[in-house]
């Protein structure tokens, strides 16, 4: 598990002996509420922000402590002499997200780039930014927080023991998500956007949990646009995703579970981990056992956060992966090494994913052809 982000001791922006000079282009209400806050415990010297709105980037710039503050990406990364670049953006006139092209901009003027979800659009506009990468020699990692998740990265932690747990086998992944009806998921991206925009969230569990995707199916009712997919690994192993459309607003938002040979692990509403490990109840076999509890040995282990103490493992900064997401790519700067996930590779692989939903709904879509 070495490449995974180290959830450890934490060091604060300023305490670091060497800083990054990075710049942020975007100023909405996600990136002020998420991703703008997490900076203050990475290596960076904020040293400017843009957005086409001038005084809203003017106003971001005094809040969060950079000195300079521009109307256009372009300007700013030609001025300002940046190790890295944070993008937080929205979607153009066809629906489709603005991050390719700012990354490419960004590559190509000797700056690496962190980029939030949906990275693109089409498995095209993946391609551009590797093909960039290639010919700069910098990269682009993608704001997949869920990969992030402490919880998610203990279960990855877990899912490796392969003596203890064996084999990943299956995966079960529920999201809250409806898929537009198929007249809808055409070249014109707009009605595709909301799926668009989630769709990366449960994909990252998926992709970083069990690895590449080697063929998908799927159903959809019509009612609530709810779906189930069956999934096959390149692995061997098999899993379903179900985008539970229609669940009530007060519902845990989604659930997790990998099956190994005798073992399985669990992380409910992101947060809650419990590890069934290889174990059984009470002794005395069928029919005569006298209690439901088994032996300390093989008792499930479970985890989850206190919300009285102000820990840093309480904000949501933490909990839901942004901080560690933002270090790790900072981290990836400063050794000058390409991050190990949340890449443009694993983006073109759920990419793939993504465009298995134009297909027609029933057909077993393969994925790890036509690369």
């Amino acid at each position: 598990m070495s490449e995974s982000w180290h959830y450890g001791r934490v060091t604060y922006s300023f305490e670091y002996e060497r800083r990054l000079r990075v710049g942020f282009v975007g100023c909405g209400g996600h990136s002020w509420r998420n991703v703008y806050p997490a900076l203050q415990y990475a290596p960076v010297e904020l040293v400017a922000v843009a957005d086409p709105v001038e005084g809203r980037a003017a106003a971001y710039a005094r809040q969060f402590g950079a000195p300079a503050h521009y109307r256009g990406h372009r300007e700013m990364l030609a001025r300002e002499g940046l190790d890295a670049v944070f993008v937080v953006t929205n979607y153009d006139e066809r629906g489709h997200p603005r991050y390719p092209g700012i990354a490419v901009d960004a590559l190509r003027a000797g700056t690496h780039a962190w980029i939030e979800k949906p990275p693109a659009a089409t498995l095209d506009e993946v391609r551009q930014m590797l093909a960039a990468e290639r010919e700069t020699g910098k990269f682009v990692q993608v704001g997949y927080k869920k990969m992030f998740f402490p919880a998610i990265a203990k279960a990855r932690e877990i899912i490796s023991r392969r003596e203890e747990f064996g084999r990943p086998a299956q995966i079960y992944v529920r999201y809250p998500q409806s898929l537009p009806a198929p007249e809808e998921r055409g070249a014109e991206h707009r009605p595709m956007i909301s799926f668009l925009d989630h769709f990366f969230h449960p994909a990252a569990i998926v992709h970083r949990l069990m690895g590449p995707l080697r063929r998908v199916s799927y159903t959809r009712e019509p009612h609530s646009g709810g779906s189930f997919s069956t999934l096959t690994f390149a692995s061997g192993a098999v899993g379903v995703m179900h985008l539970a459309a229609g669940q009530s607003g007060t519902s845990p938002l989604e659930r997790v579970e990998v099956v190994g040979q005798g073992a399985n692990v669990v992380v409910e509403n992101g947060v809650k981990l419990t590890y069934y490990r290889r174990g059984g109840r009470g002794p005395g076999g069928y029919g005569r056992a006298a209690s439901f509890i088994g032996s300390d040995e093989g008792a499930p282990m479970v985890w989850e956060p206190e919300f009285s103490l102000g820990q840093l493992y309480n904000k949501n900064l933490f909990a839901l992966g942004y901080a560690p997401e933002v270090l790790y790519f900072c981290e990836r700067v400063l050794e000058g090494r390409r991050p190990a996930y949340a890449n443009l590779d694993d983006t073109l692989e759920m990419m793939r994913w993504y465009e298995a939903y134009r297909q027609p709904e029933g057909t077993a879509i393969e994925l790890l052809e036509g690369a």
